[in-house]
């Protein structure tokens, strides 16, 4: 960084030039939440992402069985709720038109539901006396038969039988899946769980030159409570590793599911069914002696919270915890904040607690507006993922995806940000306009906003003399193009430490 005297005088006799040829140079973009090795594995499964219809969802499925025939299970994610309107919610019979004799076990876009065949059903034993999981449910017809829909954690009653991926097929994936998060431009992610189990294999491609995306890794701790062996874990990984390549220090829970599934945690009960207001996962008090001591060890907490009970829960804990420790500066992340009551929007402002959002999750699709809008009912969707509102009161902002919920690509999500609007430009004027933010603002999100969310913006997120050579070179630039075209960026380089870790010919 410097003028061109000052950057000469750093040349020698193998310096390598590269010249931009005038194309728009940001800091490398961050994803704030992401489940790395999961959307590594999903790259070599089915792909529904996309598949709109249930016919379409059979082709893909059918397709995918057809090249794979040794495969044992077919697996895959990433299904929506609108293909199966107006129940939202799929059949294992529709599954077992195509694929009858192997188990079939897809995930929802959004990880929350499972969708079995009948011989996936079979496999796991689930028959009418098989009783609900704890945090999860097994939708069921009139006759008390499992559908093949599967909430929450009972979908872990099918996929534990599922065979599991071996060490190598695992490292295979990964570097699949590093070589997609360069291309589209990310230079670090900060994983929100199914990372954490797997620290060993992201220091072997470390140790041998083949790690080009900065990981920072959260525990993932499960209710009912905080256990002396959970904190020896996360203790353990944050004194293993701690540099800028991999770290720990992070703990990831849950407090509640998602508004598709009446499974978010709400005040007050859903438009569509008044029988429920959802379900919290963690017994509130020992959820706030969790976040004390966890706050007290100095570890950085990411709590899931979707509905707006759950998002108070989460607030009042990290106050409760400053208080008690007198912490200072500890930046307590909420992800997702799909919908919040108004008193709470300030509180992101007054507690320094970071509100992660993923863009791409408020696409006004029918998904979004049809099933989410109607379940939330109007008073919770007029406060849908509040960007500007938690921005102008003084709240961090940090964007990120989810992958594989969405796409790993930023440059969808942060179009969406802008826009709020699909790409066929519904609906007009944008849904909910006013929590719009500016083409800055979402830059920041993606690169100086997440690493304060990491703890890192002395080192990351920003050009400047002294940090890391973390930068990208995009195909358009950004402050010269329509807001709807943002989706359109390619990267056209991109550079981890220095080093080119993806680079695409130049124009």
């Amino acid at each position: 960084m410097g003028s061109v005297r000052e950057i000469d005088r750093y040349r020698g006799p193998h310096t390598r030039v590269i010249d931009a040829q005038g194309q728009l140079v940001l800091p490398g973009f961050t994803d704030c939440h992401i489940h790395f090795m999961e959307g590594s594995l999903g790259l070599l499964h089915v792909d529904l992402n996309g598949a709109a219809t249930v016919g379409e969802i059979q082709k893909r499925v059918s397709a995918y069985a057809v090249a794979h025939p040794h495969e044992e299970w077919i697996l895959g994610m990433g299904w929506t709720y609108p293909a199966f309107a107006p129940s939202g919610m799929p059949d294992r019979r529709i599954l077992d038109e195509v694929v009858l004799h192997r188990p079939v076990f897809l995930e929802a876009y959004d990880g929350h539901t499972s969708w079995a065949n009948s011989k996936a059903l079979a496999v796991a034993g689930i028959t009418r006396e098989t009783p609900d999981p704890p945090n999860g449910k097994i939708v069921r017809d009139e006759k008390g038969e499992a559908t093949g829909a599967l909430l929450e954690a009972a979908g872990g009653l099918v996929s534990k039988f599922a065979p599991k991926p071996t060490r190598d097929e695992r490292l295979a994936a990964l570097r699949k899946g590093l070589h997609e998060a360069n291309r589209v431009g990310l230079v670090r992610v900060h994983s929100a769980g199914g990372d954490f189990e797997w620290l060993d294999l992201y220091d072997e491609l470390r140790h041998n030159g083949e790690l080009t995306v900065r990981q920072y890794i959260a525990y993932r701790l499960n209710p009912p409570e905080l256990t002396p062996a959970a904190i020896e874990k996360a203790e353990q990984a944050r004194r293993t590793y701690r540099d800028d390549w991999i770290a720990a220090g992070a703990v990831k829970t849950m407090l509640d599911g998602v508004v598709e599934a009446h499974t978010a945690a709400m005040l007050t009960p859903y438009s569509d069914d008044p029988t429920t207001s959802g379900k919290l996962f963690w017994d509130p008090a020992k959820y706030q002696q969790a976040i004390a001591e966890l706050d007290r060890r100095g570890f950085q907490i990411f709590t899931h919270a979707i509905g707006d009970r759950a998002v108070r829960l989460a607030l009042d804990a990290y106050e409760q915890a400053q208080t008690k420790n007198g912490t200072k500066d500890a930046r307590p992340r909420v992800e997702h904040i799909e919908t919040i009551t108004a008193a709470d929007i300030p509180r992101f402002g007054s507690l320094g607690a970071i509100a992660s959002f993923q863009p791409l999750h408020a696409y006004p699709d029918d998904d979004t507006l049809k099933i989410w809008a109607r379940n939330a009912g109007p008073d919770r969707a007029g406060r849908a993922w509040v960007w500007h509102s938690i921005e102008t009161t003084g709240g961090r902002l940090a964007f990120g995806s989810d992958w594989p919920v969405v796409t790993l690509s930023p440059w969808p999500g942060a179009q969406n940000a802008l826009t709020r609007q699909t790409t066929e430009g519904d609906p007009p004027g944008g849904w909910l306009p006013k929590e719009r933010i500016s083409l800055e603002a979402t830059i920041k999100a993606y690169t100086l906003g997440a690493a304060i969310a990491g703890r890192r913006e002395k080192s990351e997120g920003s050009l400047e003399a002294g940090k890391l050579a973390d930068l990208i070179v995009l195909s358009q630039n950004l402050f010269e193009i329509p807001a709807n075209q943002t989706g359109k960026t390619e990267v056209v380089l991109t550079m981890v430490g220095g080093r080119v870790v993806y680079r695409r010919s130049m124009r």
